[in-house]
């Protein structure tokens, strides 16, 4: 077969685990059979094996090959809406019931990496720093949103004190949030990856799915092999591939940048980032950027729709990185990727059921790191019979895009110029 391997990003490069899992060949039989190898996917099929139950996980490419494994590596709380909106547009009980949600992502991240000793360099605090007075003001209401949902761990920051953070002029001020956190994210992915094999899970790489049959026992398919199972997770976000149209109509998979520096030295990492916390900006087309390990700045932003070349994604990001930092100027870009992640039309997730034994969860919108552990749990939690958490997720109204396949991009590039300008005008 065709060894499939990562993209080339740092993540992939200074990966733990480098060694491919085997391909499918021939018939197998699961309690539960899950289609993904990201975050959804394996921490669905931790919590399941947690819980004694048989899973087999199947991935096109590699373990983390999708935006588990390219991402900012930053625990950012809650969802691309938060839960004053949702409590607006679908009522106070729903909004309620997701704010007892909204901080957990977190939690079982750090309980993963300390249960199971996994090596992925998370580091704690995290800041949201405004670009204006306007986005200052959303940040004062954002925390007393979060402290009336039980979240106290937030400090406001002036713009003196936001200087103790991060070591620009840009910013005003900002949020920081100490059980935020950042990480290296394809090394989390693999080490739960081992975490489930360890309790006797197995994973089986360059699989891709290329049917699933529904039945009493569904039959997921793919080239060489077939997995019998009593309940499926369909858990490919932005890299289903079509595997499931009426999925692929809900949501579109956008792409996001991302650079990596040679390593920086002490000086100038204390200089940058004097207390090693990731910072998000609060833009629509945001800009995000932390420490490496081993001292790299790690700088990401924007929204596109499809694939960069490295070059490409270094003229796009490198005047957005030199902008906060003026000082690297002179400082070599070691890598440069791009990731796709799943935007629904409401920027909320989507849940639900295809017959009776299917389960997907998908379109994260930009809030995936910690939406989709949640995720994992929930959905455990709903085929082990306890559906109630599931059930709010599932019954959020889910949209399909005005004009289809053919008028979504095009439409949502139109909405993110919109919001480009308004960011630019500080409105």
């Amino acid at each position: 077969m065709t060894v499939p391997s990562h993209t080339t990003s740092y993540y992939a490069a200074s990966a733990n685990d480098k060694s491919l899992r085997p391909e499918l060949q021939g018939d197998v039989t699961a309690d539960i059979c899950v289609i993904g190898a990201g975050f959804t996917g394996l921490s669905s099929a931790l919590h399941l094996a947690e819980r004694g139950f048989n899973v087999v996980v199947l991935e096109a490419s590699r373990i983390g090959f999708g935006a588990s494994g390219r991402n900012g590596g930053q625990i950012v709380h809650s969802y691309s809406r938060d839960m004053d909106f949702i409590s607006r547009h679908y009522g106070k009980e729903t909004g309620d019931e997701m704010g007892k949600m909204a901080f957990e992502g977190g939690e079982i991240i750090r309980g993963f990496v300390q249960k199971y000793k996994i090596d992925c360099d998370l580091k704690n605090g995290g800041i949201f720093a405004a670009c204006n007075s306007k986005q200052l003001k959303e940040l004062e209401g954002k925390k007393a949103l979060w402290e009336q949902h039980g979240h106290t761990q937030l400090e406001m920051l002036d713009a003196g004190s936001i200087q103790d953070h991060v070591g620009t002029s840009r910013y005003p001020g900002g949020l920081l949030d100490k059980s935020g956190g950042h990480f290296h994210p394809l090394n989390l992915v693999l080490g739960e990856a081992a975490a489930f094999e360890s309790l006797g899970g197995t994973i089986y790489e360059a699989s891709a799915v290329t049917r699933v049959e529904e039945g009493e026992k569904a039959k997921v398919h793919t080239a060489k092999g077939c997995v019998t199972a009593d309940f499926v997770i369909v858990a490919g976000n932005a890299y289903l591939g079509g595997l499931i149209p009426k999925l692929e109509q809900k949501a579109m998979p956008c792409g996001t940048q991302v650079i990596t520096t040679e390593p920086l030295s002490e000086a100038q990492q204390k200089a940058l980032l004097p207390k090693d916390n990731c910072v998000e900006d609060c833009n629509y087309l945001l800009d995000y950027y932390r420490l490496s390990g081993d001292g790299r700045l790690i700088y990401g932003g924007g929204v596109t729709y499809g694939a960069r070349e490295p070059d490409k994604i270094e003229s796009l990001i490198v005047p957005k990185m030199l902008k906060t930092f003026p000082e690297l100027k002179n400082v070599k870009v070691d890598f440069a990727w791009t990731g796709n992640f799943l935007l629904t039309l409401m920027r909320l997730p989507q849940f639900g059921r295809i017959g009776s034994n299917v389960y997907y969860a998908q379109g994260y919108s930009g809030h995936g790191v910690t939406s989709s552990h949640l995720a994992g749990r929930v959905l455990a939690d709903a085929i082990q019979g306890q559906a109630e958490r599931y059930d709010v997720l599932a019954n959020l109204p889910q949209y399909p895009f005005p004009g289809g396949r053919l008028l979504r991009v095009p439409y949502t590039a139109m909405g993110a110029a919109y919001y480009n300008v308004r960011d630019k005008l500080g409105i």
